[in-house]
């Protein structure tokens, strides 16, 4: 546990894009924290497609959190999201494989999408929010608080080094091989637990 930081007894997770609060790690970190820190309160919100939208909605279900006593857990474009609500909030933060340049990385993807754990789902990823996503950028903003990178050299998706140079002041955990799923991600969960201190 970091020496000084105070208790957390609420968390928030961010999945990433096309993903769900049914992703593998939103529901270990949820199984986790239920289990070993019943007394958390715990919010892994589905997204909606529009960055703006999305963070309006995390705005709104955190805005009587205590920025002191609360973490954000991100993953990928979810990642890029935390450090925007680490910003706004003063709270501590963990990215995990977390998407820096997602305005250029996400460009391709205009156009009709399906979400991962439902193919039967689509949405409609619109060119306006390539412009939502650059205007939350904070990388230009020292850390207001704690972070730690959780960063795969394998990831197939994002760039390794890029992920690294975003973090400068970051605690970072980099994982030789692995992949942008981080399917070992339990593995970490006591790190992530142990720097959020959980209540």
């Amino acid at each position: 546990m970091h020496p000084d930081a105070p208790t957390a007894t609420h968390l928030l997770y961010l999945h990433g894009f096309r993903s769900s609060p049914q992703s593998a790690k939103a529901r270990q970190m949820a199984s986790h924290v239920a289990r070993h820190h019943p007394g958390v309160t715990w919010w892994c919100p589905q997204l909606p497609p529009s960055p703006r939208e999305a963070m309006a909605l995390v705005a709104q279900g955190i805005a009587q959190w205590p920025g002191a006593a609360m973490g954000v857990v991100g993953s990928s474009l979810g990642g890029f999201y935390a450090s925007w609500v680490a910003h706004h909030k003063g709270c501590p933060s963990v990215m995990l494989n977390p998407a820096v340049h997602p305005a250029r990385d996400l460009a391709r993807y205009i156009g009709e999408q399906t979400s991962w754990h439902d193919p039967a789902e689509s949405f409609y990823f619109r060119p306006e929010y390539i412009d939502e996503l650059k205007a939350m950028d904070t990388s230009g903003h020292p850390p207001a608080s704690r972070e730690l990178a959780i960063i795969a050299k394998g990831d197939e998706v994002l760039d390794w080094r890029e992920m690294v140079a975003r973090y400068p002041q970051a605690r970072v955990l980099l994982q030789e091989g692995g992949e942008h799923a981080l399917v070992n991600f339990e593995e970490y969960l006591p790190a992530v637990v142990d720097f959020l201190a959980l209540a």
